[in-house]
């Protein structure tokens, strides 16, 4: 694939996933996180063929105009984007698939001072929200979602999504949007099953004491634990 295509096929990538994108110039000339992944390219280009210092001081130039630092021995596929940009940090041991988007903040991170792969690899058709971390030579399956701010330290099954710190597993995916403002919340699940577990222990008792001719005037304590955990979440209190 030659270069006016490459150039091409990135310009159309941004159409496609950043609706604010109104027309080819403002693109060629104001997304940084586009600027970055064709510098890279050039960078690469040198790394592959052992001219590191040139490599180096192409990537340190990049990250100077974009705020975006990837290192040149990094692997990159066709249709990368990296939506605003600023932070996103990229190891050398990456290996980064078709159809990615990751957004600003993102660290592809490292965790040995071993000269060995000791980056993530990430999975065609993956989307990795703003902040979030991916530590370590672990595999991001393919159509997977990191949520925003999340630390993944194992690794993710294709079309899974992760949310939290350490990042854990909630559902499967099946749409393309990474739905920022609806992703399911672990925690708020454990609380719910907790409270099930109660209730049922509860009727068990009530059923016990009626069938004794025990009874209590006082509100019945799952209505307690049905008020406060409802009140809890219509407060806005997830966690």
């Amino acid at each position: 694939m030659g270069p006016l295509a490459w150039i091409k096929e990135d310009i159309g990538n941004v159409f496609e996933k950043d609706p604010a994108a109104r027309n080819i110039f403002e693109v060629m000339l104001f997304y940084p996180g586009l600027h970055a992944v064709w510098i890279h390219r050039v960078s690469h280009f040198f790394w592959l063929r052992g001219l590191y210092f040139i490599a180096r001081l192409i990537s340190h130039t990049a990250r100077f105009i974009t705020g975006i630092e990837i290192h040149p021995g990094a692997s990159i596929g066709r249709k990368f984007f990296i939506d605003h940009g600023m932070g996103v940090v990229i190891g050398e041991t990456s290996e980064i698939g078709d159809n990615v988007l990751i957004y600003q903040g993102v660290v592809l991170g490292g965790i040995s001072l071993e000269k060995k792969k000791r980056h993530p690899t990430i999975g065609a058709n993956v989307v990795i929200g703003a902040g979030a971390t991916v530590l370590g030579p672990i595999m991001i399956g393919e159509g997977a979602r990191i949520a925003a701010g999340s630390v993944v330290v194992h690794e993710v099954p294709p079309n899974t999504t992760v949310v939290g710190i350490p990042g854990k597993a909630v559902r499967g995916v099946t749409e393309q949007k990474l739905g920022h403002d609806n992703l399911p919340d672990p925690i708020e699940r454990v609380i719910h099953a907790f409270y099930d577990e109660q209730k049922e222990m509860i009727d068990r008792l009530q059923k016990l004491e009626n069938f004794h001719g025990i009874y209590h005037e006082d509100t019945p304590i799952d209505k307690k634990a049905e008020k406060v955990i409802r009140g809890y979440f219509a407060d806005g209190g997830g966690i």
